[in-house]
């Protein structure tokens, strides 16, 4: 789900809808964080990527600073990019740039790679 999620941000970057490609950015980490957290049976609640990647990390997998800085960044796109009523005045979609878009994406396919690491090395017995 988050390789297909990615997927989908990357054709809005390329229309220029910015803030979805942040949103689905966001979604994209989340799903992968979250599969990683079911597929080692902890429970995985709530839509901070950077709480999840926290439960990650308090069962002793590895977590980099820059790993928890991505997570951050895009928790901040989970809310603002899609509701009107996030800014004091104007639209979602005029508050991103492809700047952001290219950013959110690049993160969260960190992320991704992370998890997939995280996973091969889990399947390895962890060694």
């Amino acid at each position: 789900m988050a390789r297909r999620t990615i997927e989908s941000a990357y054709g809005d970057l390329d229309r220029g809808d910015y803030n979805w490609a942040c949103f689905k950015a966001q979604q994209a980490a989340e799903f992968a964080v979250k599969a990683l957290l079911y597929g080692i049976g902890s429970p995985a609640y709530g839509h901070s990527i950077a709480k999840l990647v926290m439960i990650v990390k308090s069962i002793g997998v590895q977590v980099s600073d820059e790993i928890l800085e991505y997570a951050k960044t895009l928790d901040k796109y989970y809310v603002p990019t899609r509701y009107p009523n996030a800014w004091a005045e104007g639209m979602p979609y005029e508050y991103y740039t492809k700047l952001d878009a290219t950013n959110a994406i690049k993160y969260s396919e960190c992320i991704i790679s992370w998890v997939e690491d995280v996973w091969r090395y889990l399947k390895r017995g962890g060694s």
